[in-house]
């Protein structure tokens, strides 16, 4: 906090480090430059600052820009955020005509319109970053149609599907991953400059022009939720653990079909590691951490709604701790996104293990109860009675094409030999005509679909 004179020692040389975060949010200083620009451009079209006032803090606000892009510009503690920073060093450029800027604003407001600004280009960049990622899984999908793996329930072989229809299941996904930011973006997408410290000003400002400077969409309607408003934070938080779950469960298979035991997929060198120890290893290390992240952003997540849940309003110091919590997700974020594309777009489908795989196991087995159905026999009977003949089976080692027809004949009368030569993973998977399913038409329905997706949302 800013030294007062009711203060009359100064703070610990420890508590200055303690409460400073200019530390972390030094990345605000090019929000705070936009923000301070519309300020002081308001203020003087409103008079209530000259128009000399006004063009000697743009000329100076525009320096200290240049020279935090330029990298010569550095934080310095005793200024304790970005904010003073830019107000300290301002002063230093132009001299005590500076102080002008801070009329009718508050750090309060200030803050958060700096955050509102900064979230706003987080979210055009992960967009892109998550069209990148959806595009992925639809090359993919192009690349491997007509492989036919298990799909699993409870991680158990249960019925034969598309490979593609398995990607484009993470497409859906991250679609909503993807529509979900967008009308993140519509609801923060508004100005909290001009609220003051809680009460909004005396002075006759126009906070719909400053929002309109800005390129925000509108004002918040009440000064104090204005500047203690951190749900835009929260539900960007939330967004975040969300689609990091759905990464995190494609991360987890990657490592599941990676594996020697499965041998679905081999993940390029680029994006794997080998051990310290044993020669032979290839670690799919991008795909674990991809899912161990997932952790840390969730945990940021409960970390803010913890701080926030008690604080009465308006504006408390605990709500520093937002931006350590954000600017770490956004990073993790960026992170995860930009590497995932490269793992997919790299990686070698072992078709001929998958194909050896799918006819060893009795993911036929819910197809050979309905053509017992369509003979006549009710689903629960069926159920058991092609339950025990995989039982049998299993016993001898053997899968439904292995059934020689005079054994089949005593161990389940019922069922004839050519219904089991009918049971191949390409007729079972080309039955699900249904929308939805897993079909190569509707798959290929669903591949165009998310080609026509990709067209209309086209990052600029």
């Amino acid at each position: 906090m800013a030294r007062s004179p009711r203060l009359a020692q100064g703070l610990d040389r420890n508590a200055a480090h303690f409460t400073a975060s200019v530390f972390f949010d030094w990345r605000l200083l090019p929000y705070d430059i936009a923000g301070s620009m519309a300020h002081i451009t308001m203020l003087a079209e409103q008079n209530i600052v000259t128009q000399e006032a006004k063009e000697q803090i743009l000329a100076g606000l525009e320096q200290v820009r240049q020279e935090w892009e330029q990298g010569t510009l550095t934080p310095r503690v005793e200024w304790e955020d970005v904010h003073m920073n830019v107000e300290g060093r301002l002063g230093e450029i132009i001299g005590p005509i500076s102080g002008v800027l801070h009329t009718a604003r508050s750090r309060n407001d200030q803050v958060a319109v700096d955050m509102h600004l900064y979230m706003l280009d987080v979210a055009e960049r992960l967009k892109s970053l998550l069209y990148a990622y959806i595009k992925a899984l639809t090359d993919r999908a192009e690349q491997d149609f007509g492989v036919i793996i298990p799909g699993y329930t409870h991680m158990q072989a249960a019925q034969p599907i598309l490979l593609s229809h398995h990607w484009l299941a993470y497409k859906s996904m991250a679609i909503r991953d993807f529509e979900r930011l967008q009308q993140w973006q519509q609801r923060t997408n508004l100005s909290p400059l001009g609220a003051g410290a809680l009460s909004g000003t005396p002075y006759p400002t126009d906070p719909a022009r400053t929002a309109s400077l800005l390129g925000l969409s509108s004002v918040y309607d009440n000064s104090v939720d204005a500047v203690s408003d951190r749900d835009f934070l929260l539900e960007f938080l939330a967004w975040a653990a969300i689609t990091m779950v759905h990464l995190s469960r494609l991360a987890e298979e990657l490592v599941l079909w990676s594996s020697v035991e499965f041998g679905y997929v081999r993940i390029s060198d680029a994006y794997s590691t080998g051990s310290s120890i044993m020669p032979q290893k290839r670690n799919p290390d991008v795909a674990e951490l991809t899912r161990g992240k997932a952790g840390r952003v969730i945990g940021r997540l409960q970390g803010l709604l913890t701080t926030m849940k008690g604080l009465p309003l308006a504006y408390d110091s605990d709500m520093q701790e937002d931006k350590e919590a954000v600017f770490d997700v956004v990073d993790t974020m960026d992170g995860v996104l930009t590497v995932v594309p490269g793992m997919l777009n790299t990686l070698e489908v072992n078709r001929e293990r998958i194909a050896r795989r799918i006819g060893q196991d009795y993911t036929a087995a819910t197809d050979l109860a309905d053509i017992l159905v369509q003979n006549g026999m009710t689903f629960r009977e069926a159920h058991h009675l092609v339950g025990m003949l995989v039982t049998e089976l299993e016993k001898h080692g053997k899968g439904f094409g292995d059934a020689d027809p005079d054994w089949l004949h005593t161990v389940a009368p019922k069922i004839q030999p050519e219904w089991l030569r009918m049971l191949t993973p390409e007729r079972l998977v080309a039955k699900r005509l249904q929308p939805m399913g897993t079909a190569p038409e509707r798959v290929t329905e669903q591949i165009q679909a998310t080609r026509r997706w990709l067209a209309e949302h086209q990052p600029v």
